[in-house]
């Protein structure tokens, strides 16, 4: 008797989990654009194709911010950043650093993490992405 084996499924569209977590983005066939998620046109260049492309794992913080406040049920405070991941620019929360200013610069080296959202009562298990230091805090250059 076959047994089932709970799935999981990524909370956005653009994080492929297997055979390891990673992003896909949609690139403009005509002038190289990126974007997540589905499009019909392109907003630099207006055209109307589009090629899946592999975003690397890894990146750089080049802008962040630590909220502090939001709706019932986020846990805060939390750090929202903007990673450069080779060019292509992802929008994610920052994970296993701490939300304080002297813990987070600029320029720090992060890769891609994913994580358990939770499960519902079937064993379906929902993922998340989030992106992590490359080394620990007071390590940083």
């Amino acid at each position: 008797m076959p047994t089932h084996v709970p799935a999981r499924i990524p909370v956005v569209d653009y994080l492929v989990l297997d055979p390891a977590p990673h992003l896909v983005a949609q690139e403009c066939t005509g002038c190289s654009a990126r974007y997540f998620d589905r499009r019909d046109g392109c907003a630099s260049c207006f055209g109307s194709e589009f090629a899946p492309v592999t975003v690397t794992d890894s990146g750089k913080v080049v802008s962040f911010t630590i909220v502090a406040h939001a709706r019932p049920g986020v846990k805060t405070p939390y750090i929202a950043a903007i990673i450069d991941c080779d060019g292509t620019w992802v929008r994610a929360n920052l994970d296993g650093v701490a939300a304080d200013p002297a813990a987070v610069s600029l320029g720090m080296p992060v890769h891609l993490v994913a994580y358990s959202l939770g499960a519902d009562s079937a064993g379906t298990e929902a993922v998340g992405f989030a992106y992590r230091p490359d080394s620990p805090v007071g390590e940083q250059p």
